[in-house]
């Protein structure tokens, strides 16, 4: 494991990777990490989904692409897609937790993030779990027949047993969203990732299967992850990120989601990071079978739907960005 100069504790990463656009996004990841965090010297561990009945296609990795992660000095280790699989991939991220050496504190990203600094210098608190707070007020929605923000989530926290009124920020109004803890699950981390992933697979299987009934009139698909995981961190005595964790979604890492969407938005900085880790033949050349890549990256529509938006006077709503990018022939996914 890395042994972290700000944190004082070692730790491993995990991302997931199966076939399609998560496969190209590890590799990016993996190679913005080595390049951007040249001193991380834990493991790099690829969680990957194996075929079964869950898949009705083969999810593995491609040979070369998995080639290319492991010289880069990353693992892939398998695991079974027992509860989730095809029907809800986000809950990968969950179960491939699974997959994880037990025991040891971990960090989660998503693929379609960079990293563009250096996360030696994170002080993560392992011992106080927190995640990303780059969201918005997605869930719950607000719906005719519905029972409020407070009721709701409370409703969550009574039926794992947990103290509901401690996981408050207070500094905001009542039933206004970011009154109750939600984050997006675009990255998160914990003292030890076995423990992490058997309750964040405990806690998503019971709402899923037996949701409160102030659940009745709300959506949990795609929004499970993301409603399970601060009732997680908040079971292991964690909660909001402090301002030392600023450099993730900051000047560390940036969870760029969508390349046109990363072109519209994110700093000069980042870009010029993207570009020079896709650079090296032996990435490119991988990179370029999948589209949005080819067209953003390498055949430079990017710089196109760049010159589209002043950074500093972006859109209020990412729908307006993505219908501006839209209506110019530039977006692909």
């Amino acid at each position: 494991m890395a042994q972290s100069q700000a944190s004082g504790q070692p730790f491993n990463i995990m991302i997931v990777g199966q076939s399609g656009r998560l496969e190209y996004e590890a590799l990016l990841f993996v190679a913005s990490l080595r390049a951007m965090t040249p001193d991380f010297a834990g493991k790099i561990i690829v969680v990957e989904p194996q075929p079964g009945d869950k898949w009705d296609h083969d999810p593995r990795i491609s040979d070369d692409v998995r080639a290319r992660l492991i010289e880069l000095g990353a693992e892939v280790r398998p695991f079974e897609s027992r509860h989730f699989g095809q029907s809800y991939p986000y809950g990968n991220k969950i179960e491939g937790l699974q997959a994880m050496p037990a025991g040891e504190p971990f960090v989660f990203f998503d693929t379609d993030t960079l990293v563009t600094g250096d996360l030696m210098r994170i002080p993560f608190d392992f011992d106080r779990p927190a995640a990303s707070m780059k969201r918005e007020g997605t869930w719950p929605q607000e719906e005719l027949y519905w029972d409020g923000y407070t009721a709701i989530w409370k409703s969550l926290y009574d039926k794992f047993g947990l103290d509901f009124e401690s996981s408050l920020d207070l500094s905001q109004p009542d039933e206004y969203w970011q009154r109750y803890m939600y984050f997006n699950a675009g990255w998160f981390f914990g003292a030890d990732a076995k423990a992490f992933g058997d309750r964040f697979l405990e806690y998503a299987i019971a709402v899923r299967d037996d949701a409160p009934k102030q659940l009745e009139v709300q959506s949990l698909d795609p929004w499970l992850d993301q409603v399970v995981l601060p009732l997680v961190i908040h079971s292991f005595g964690g909660g909001r990120p402090g301002p030392e964790l600023n450099g993730l979604d900051g000047d560390a890492t940036c969870h760029y989601r969508l390349l046109p969407l990363f072109y519209a938005r994110e700093s000069d900085h980042a870009v010029e990071v993207m570009e020079a880790v896709a650079a090296p033949n032996k990435i490119k050349k991988l990179l370029k079978q999948y589209e949005p890549y080819k067209r953003m990256v390498f055949q430079k529509r990017g710089h196109k739907v760049r010159a589209m938006f002043d950074r500093n006077n972006l859109p209020r709503k990412e729908q307006q960005i993505r219908n501006k990018i839209k209506s110019a022939g530039f977006w692909v996914r």
